[in-house]
């Protein structure tokens, strides 16, 4: 079962979480909250409502909580762009694909993956 959907504060915070390896709230706090005005509440409640839909753990270490990442934020962009899928398109990538070509801004890595990807699912079409 996948896991529930993010939204983009809670996601931007999963990656801030992602690259500071085990941090207490404090820490989180001042460090992710503080730059963007948010109250320290704040970031406990949407720590909380993360490691409650199973994207971060908590640990206690020496009296105090430390939180790390229980899947990485890669995970959760992948859980958003589904649910934006079947929600917002009503299951269809193309609308998605036709904005990206309209946008022109796609670098030559991200090309060479979407090729990847497109190739990946031709083999899967082949072999069904």
């Amino acid at each position: 079962m996948s896991k529930p959907s993010i939204g983009d504060q809670e996601l931007s915070l999963l990656h801030y979480l992602a690259e500071s390896k085990n941090s207490s709230v404090g820490e989180v706090a001042a460090g992710y909250g503080e730059p963007r005005g948010l109250a320290r509440s704040t970031v406990l409640t949407m720590m909380e409502r993360l490691r409650s839909k199973g994207y971060l753990r908590r640990k206690q270490v020496q009296g105090m909580f430390r939180y790390s990442t229980a899947t990485g934020p890669a995970e959760a962009m992948r859980t958003a762009v589904g649910s934006f899928v079947e929600k917002t398109l009503s299951g269809s990538v193309s609308p998605f694909v036709a904005w990206m070509s309209e946008r022109g801004e796609v670098s030559d890595d991200e090309l060479a993956e979407l090729k990847a990807l497109v190739n990946q699912l031709q083999s899967r079409r082949k072999e069904s």
